[in-house]
């Protein structure tokens, strides 16, 4: 029994014969409550959790909850925009850098970065694919918040590379926040200090980057074109379209049948048992595409960097021509059923595992737990990219592959 946060009282009443204890309310309940939450909802999602979940979580009953918060949107909505603010402060100069070298400016916005993201891990998590749920305007607060701090990263980039032309800059900029906040995508552990090392670093190897030429004439990876005739394959891109569009809680089986062109809910249960049913397949495809390219790269490849980067040429244009679905893999991922979870997880970790394996053949000087940080910051940039310019045509395919090799080799990959 902690003496701080218990007293032992006696009631006045002659022959009480055993003491009644009186908990004292931690003074740091509210941070426990905020933590545990971030946790909750960066595992489950916005929808998944409940206030009795997370009050069960922390022992308490769900009144001492709300005494708290009247609701779970408060609490989610509290948390992300703490966190927003958090890392707009964090990128604040102090009055004295403005003696400073355009070098140490940046190098200072991005470590202080690199500290918030860190330490606020589990809701960075929520500030990169639940956001969405907020209301109108506090999805304008966290947006201004996000856009200060990459707006940050930009000034700084540019006074050190004044050279660069403003597409380049936007990409840059985009590609450095990705690559730090990339560390809310996964539950791979690291020594905090060894951590933020590793991201620095990352980081580092993206600034001096010599962005390719944008070509005019290049076609983008496009989807092929599905026949209505095959309801199987329409129905399930016809989902993953909605699922991205409006979050997956928030389609109905009803909808994807009427954006397939199926007259009624009940013919999507002659291809699929359900919704969640179409959300698996889907995740089993994407998670199938990376798994598959894997041995043929490494057995048409003569040293491991070749095969690698054939892997990323392929991860680059799957993902491109299915962004949507990219796109869903890694924000409905706690929707799926938890039996296919399971599988999917399993999968995932193997290809991480086998690109980490590529990837210190190359660096050796990387441990195994770098080298799976290094190979999901690869992997956020593909995401992170596709979604911020998804309308404008400056995060070229050339252009994310070249990033994707210098966060993985440090350099760009041998022509």
């Amino acid at each position: 029994m902690s003496v701080d946060n218990r007293r032992t009282a006696r009631k006045a009443v002659s022959g009480d014969s055993a003491p009644r204890e009186i908990r004292r309310r931690p003074k740091n309940r509210r941070a426990q409550i905020a933590a545990a939450s971030a946790a909750a909802f960066g595992a489950l999602g916005y929808h998944g959790v409940s206030m009795e979940d997370i009050a069960s979580g922390l022992g308490i009953s769900s009144a001492a909850l709300y005494r708290h918060y009247p609701s779970k949107y408060a609490l989610f909505r509290e948390e992300l925009l703490r966190v927003g603010r958090a890392m707009t402060e964090s990128v604040e100069l102090p009055e004295a850098a403005q003696d400073w070298t355009p070098e140490r400016r940046l190098r200072q916005v991005l470590d202080a970065l690199i500290g918030v993201t860190i330490e606020n891990r589990p809701t960075v998590t929520l500030v990169r694919w639940e956001g969405r749920y907020l209301e109108p305007e506090d999805l304008t607060v966290l947006t201004d918040q996000q856009l200060a701090v990459v707006g940050a990263i930009g000034v700084q980039l540019a006074a050190l590379r004044p050279e660069l032309a403003e597409d380049e800059l936007r990409v840059l900029r985009a590609a450095l926040l990705s690559a730090i906040t990339s560390i809310a995508d996964h539950h791979a552990s690291l020594p905090a200090k060894s951590l933020a090392r590793l991201l620095s670093s990352a980081c580092w190897s993206i600034v001096p980057a010599e962005l390719p030429a944008l070509d005019a004439d290049a076609e983008l990876p496009v989807a092929a074109e599905i026949p209505d005739s095959f309801k199987h394959e329409l129905l399930l891109r016809k989902a993953v379209e909605l699922f991205h569009d409006r979050g997956y809680p928030n389609v109905s089986v009803e909808e994807i049948a009427t954006a397939a062109g199926l007259s009624a809910a009940s013919a999507v249960y002659r291809f699929y048992r359900g919704k969640s049913d179409l959300l698996a397949a889907a995740f089993r495809r994407a998670a199938d595409r990376v798994s598959g390219a894997i041995g043929p790269a490494v057995a048409a490849a003569a040293d491991a960097e070749e095969a690698l980067t054939t892997l990323i040429e392929q991860y680059v244009e799957g993902s491109f021509s299915e962004r949507a679905l990219t796109f869903v893999y890694y924000t409905e991922f706690q929707h799926v059923p938890s039996d296919e979870r399971t599988v999917l997880r399993n999968i995932q970790r193997l290809s991480v595992e086998e690109w980490a394996r590529l990837l210190r053949e190359v660096r050796p000087e990387l441990s195994p737990a770098e080298a799976r940080f290094v190979i999901h910051a690869a992997f956020a940039l593909v995401v992170d990219l596709g979604r911020n310019f998804s309308a404008e045509p400056i995060a070229a395919p050339a252009r994310v592959r070249l990033l994707m090799q210098l966060v993985l080799f440090g350099r760009p990959a041998r022509s």
